[in-house]
């Protein structure tokens, strides 16, 4: 298990090369290091240092779920019934069109985004949660904010 820091230092440097990888994390650390200016054994030991301090966490794939045909979009908010909060966070868990899933404070316990072929498929997921949850379900028209770096400043 890693031990993150409250608040890791990043220079301006660790800030270009988190900003770069997280348009391209693909890039060549030789390209990554001309774009720094840095040499390319010092960009490395930047990223293993990130990694160590928990800074990056990996290296993803950004796969466009209108491409594989989920059209639809989905925001839902998740009440359990009283005794059925980890048999609905279970539900979610074990459930592939739930993509994300936060637990919250307020009223609701979880908000969770769905990606979906049709209303049908929404319609069956949530016909799962009915008899162990409350729920509100939003569609989503655009995402005008892409998951994106917090400030790094």
């Amino acid at each position: 298990m890693k031990h993150f820091q409250i608040h890791s230092e990043l220079d301006q440097v660790d800030q270009q090369i988190l900003t770069i990888l997280s348009k391209d994390a693909r890039i060549s650390i030789s390209d990554l290091s001309r774009q720094v200016g840095l040499s390319a054994p010092s960009v490395s030991e930047r990223i293993r240092r990130m990694e160590a301090q928990g800074v990056i966490e990996g290296f993803t794939v950004d796969v466009s779920p209108r491409a594989l045909g989920y059209t639809l979009q989905a925001i839902v908010r998740v009440n359990p019934l009283p005794g059925m909060l980890h048999v609905v966070e279970r539900l979610i868990q074990e459930t592939p069109q739930f993509v994300e899933c936060d637990k919250v404070t307020g009223d609701d316990c979880f908000v969770c985004r769905l990606h979906l072929r049709s209303i049908e498929e929404l319609d069956q997921v949530l016909d799962q949660l009915a008899e162990k949850a409350r729920t509100n379900t939003s569609i989503v028209k655009a995402t005008p904010v892409k998951r994106r770096l917090p400030p790094l400043r």
